[in-house]
């Protein structure tokens, strides 16, 4: 598919170097790669030395050699001797003689190839792939002039001249590689068989001529699938645009060369290219009839109501929601006029993501669900579900009925084979678990779908499913990792998710997100705030708001109360705005926080008790436990303990079974001071009983604390030990605890809080 030059390949399409408009008049013609594939054929048939291993190995590569795009010669036999070595020397003697004799050589090959149809058992039935493949070849071959034979047989001769002369190279590189060896003694010099093997490149993946339409429909329908699944395997967006170019070249009215131009431009948010590209797709297949051919009557203004829709989907996709609006109310009218029930769901599923990007309400999804049922569109009906069940998630919903909708709606999925969809439902369960803080059930889910996906891959030969729903999945298995103070195992999942989503894919940006907000959690538990600043424009770049939010927890944490409170207040009502009810609950808690610094600790119970209001009302399990310590913390500065013991007791169970290790900590140590404080009232021996209690709680926290390496908050665990310790007269203790905390208060001076400020 590289540039063609007429002296090395013969195009039956091509006349005085003009290529005709139909460059795919002819399904087939033939090229010296084909004439090569046509020996190998020949002598599998009739070798007799070949296993049955072999057989199998040889039977799947036939497909791909008579599909895929013409090779080099030293490609193919490289190819072939890893199925078969006897084969593959046996293509390349029959090449030899055929090139290096005369022009009647290759003529008697042809005349030869008829035979194999012949005979009571033929060798190769006419109806098989193989056989057609063979009357193809024969049929192109038999209505070439003398003048275009003599062409084609030139072309072999230099398809073989240019095997021999790589073949040469490589001998030649070879003995320089053996003197080396021979000569060096160093480890650095010596090289494997391995390493000098090197991988194949784009351009030795990429064809050397022209394509038939065949070649050229499966070249396309792989990128394509690539594209979808797998864009890492994929050619690089330059390579596959020229390639594209080329195809082009010789058919501007390929309309599927047009909209893999197109697909190719989104991959490098071109917006000038994948528009035009994309207009021309449509324009072509109008040009050629073909949609009006299947279609009928209304096939040419099928091309335009959809034509409507993509531009409306590019526009929101790119973020020109005016554009994109203009665009799906054409889309619209037309399907209307032509009263295509089909095209207006597609409208509507479009209209209500256009307003979910704008951030009004939406009022169009149910009856679009409805409507897509009615009219038998699975793949619309799931979708419209999925993004249903989604609203419903943040609308505070309770997690049993979404869950059944989810399976109800799995049973689906299975019935029509829809496996992507499978994945979708999969990754968003994870996600509504993840919302409503239940880490275990969201750990289990996307495990679920890891397992799937390599089962699948198995399957499939080790195609990777690099789809946006792995991506969604990998990245909270990352995040739940860290929460747990696993820190190397979301580094390491973190690196897999850049090698299978680099930096320029569409979905590269879920996976900087993650990474910038770990790194930002533990720099803050570390005490490095400046590395933790540094972080926040990274964040703010990805997501605005919770740049901002970010960017005011490192105020707070810097004791700049005045600019953290200001920031924390335009982010509440934009939240407050567009109805972030989550952001809602985390402002809340952190100006609360705010007035602890503040010694305000009566106005932040009203501000606590909104946010735990919230919380339960939205079923947000996480964000309700992590408000009901910060109530128990208020009460017990309030000289209530036994009031924040009893309320404590609500939220210990689901932290210690689905809190963050860091939340654990958190609930240990309030646990112990509250008995602690309770203990001023007790008898004696029952307040000896209760410090000793608290010492051991205090052990669990400071586990919990070590997990995630929070210094600042195990220093303060030894101050409070160190403390009982003296009380309860244990000397040694004592001072063990007072060393290791002067340690780390020399390691982490103290920013000006005192402990009863902080919880």
């Amino acid at each position: 598919m590289a540039s063609v030059h007429e002296s090395l390949y013969f195009n039956p399409m091509m006349t005085n170097g003009v290529v005709h408009a139909n460059v795919f008049g002819i399904k087939d013609w033939v090229t010296p790669y084909k004439i090569a594939v046509l020996v190998l054929l020949s002598d599998i048939t009739k070798c007799t030395q070949i296993s049955l291993i072999e057989k199998r190995r040889l039977n799947k590569l036939i497909l791909p050699l008579l599909q895929g795009p013409d090779m080099t010669l030293s490609r193919l036999l490289k190819t072939v001797d890893e199925c078969c070595p006897t084969l593959a020397n046996s293509v390349k003697i029959r090449i030899k003689l055929m090139a290096e004799g005369e022009l009647k050589d290759m003529e008697q090959f042809f005349d030869d190839l008829g035979d194999s149809f012949t005979g009571t058992e033929p060798e190769v039935h006419k109806t098989s792939v193989v056989g057609l493949f063979l009357r193809h070849m024969i049929l192109a071959y038999n209505k070439l002039s003398f003048s275009q034979v003599y062409k084609l047989y030139t072309a072999l001769q230099s398809y073989f001249e240019a095997e021999k002369t790589a073949t040469s190279a490589a001998a030649a590189g070879n003995e320089e590689a053996d003197m080396d060896l021979t000569n060096s003694e160093s480890v650095d010099g010596r090289m494997g068989k391995e390493e000098l093997d090197l991988p194949m490149s784009e351009e030795e993946m990429t064809c050397a001529g022209p394509l038939s339409q065949k070649q050229a429909e499966y070249f396309l329908s792989q990128q394509a699938s690539l594209l979808k699944s797998d864009e890492n395997k994929a050619l690089s967006p330059a390579s596959l645009q020229r390639e594209l170019n080329s195809l082009l070249k010789f058919n501007p009215d390929f309309a599927e060369a047009h909209y893999l131009s197109y697909l190719n431009s989104l991959r490098v948010q071109d917006v000038f290219s994948s528009t035009h590209s994309l207009l021309h797709y449509f324009d072509r297949l109008i040009l050629t009839g073909a949609e009006s051919k299947s279609n009928g009557e209304d096939g040419y203004g099928r091309s335009l109501r959809y034509a409507a829709l993509n531009l409306a989907a590019l526009h929101c996709r790119f973020g020109h929601y005016q554009q994109a609006e203009l665009a799906l109310q054409e889309a619209i009218r037309i399907a209307q006029e032509s009263n295509d029930h089909v095209c207006l769901q597609h409208c509507l599923s479009w209209l209500y993501i256009l307003e979910q990007k704008k951030g009004s309400e939406s009022c169009v999804l149910l009856e679009h669900v409805k409507k897509t049922v009615h009219f038998g569109l699975p793949y619309l009906a799931s979708l419209g579900i999925q993004s249903l069940v989604q609203q419903r998630a943040f609308a505070g919903k309770t997690a049993n009925k979404l869950m059944d909708a989810l399976k109800d709606l799995d049973l689906l999925h299975w019935k029509h084979s829809l496996s992507e969809l499978i994945d979708i439902s999969i990754a968003q369960k994870t996600a509504i678990w993840r919302l409503y803080g239940q880490s275990t059930m969201a750990l289990q889910q996307a495990q679920i779908l890891l397992s799937m996906n390599s089962l699948e891959a198995v399957n499939v030969g080790g195609h990777q499913n690099n789809t946006e729903s792995f991506a969604v999945v990998l990245c909270h298995l990352a995040a739940l990792h860290a929460e747990q103070g696993c820190f190397a195992a979301a580094s390491e999942i973190l690196k897999h998710l850049k090698e299978r989503f680099p930096p320029s894919s569409q979905h590269a940006k879920l996976w900087m997100l993650f990474d910038q907000k770990i790194q930002f959690d533990k720099a803050m538990n570390d005490g490095k705030y400046h590395v933790a600043e540094s972080l926040v424009p990274g964040i703010a770049a990805l997501n605005s708001i919770e740049g901002m939010y970010r960017k005011a927890v490192v105020l707070k944490a810097q004791n700049q109360t005045s600019e953290a409170h200001r920031i924390l207040q335009t982010l509440l009502t934009h939240c407050q705005k567009v109805k972030n009810t989550e952001m809602i609950i985390r402002v809340l808690v952190a100006i609360a926080q705010l007035y602890w610094r503040s010694s305000g600790h009566t106005i932040a119970l009203p501000v606590l008790l909104q946010a735990l209001a919230l919380s339960r009302e939205y079923r947000l399990q996480a964000l309700a436990s992590e408000n009901i310590l910060n109530l128990a913390f208020s009460q017990l500065i309030l000289g209530i303990p036994e009031q924040a013991l009893n309320i404590l007791h609500m939220a210990i169970e689901p932290i210690l079974a689905h809190g963050s290790v860091l939340d654990k900590g958190r609930a240990m140590f309030l646990v112990a001071k509250c008995q602690v404080a309770s203990a001023a009232s007790y008898t004696p021996e029952k307040k000896t009983e209760a410090l000793e209690s608290a010492i051991l709680n205090l052990n669990e926290a400071k586990l919990y604390f070590a997990k995630v390496d929070c210094k600042a908050q195990i220093r303060d665990v030894l101050y409070v030990q160190a403390r009982l310790f003296n009380s309860l007269g244990k000397t040694q203790e004592r001072n063990q605890c007072a060393m290791l905390f002067r340690q780390l208060h020399q390691e982490l001076p103290s920013h000006g809080v005192s402990l009863i400020n902080c919880l």
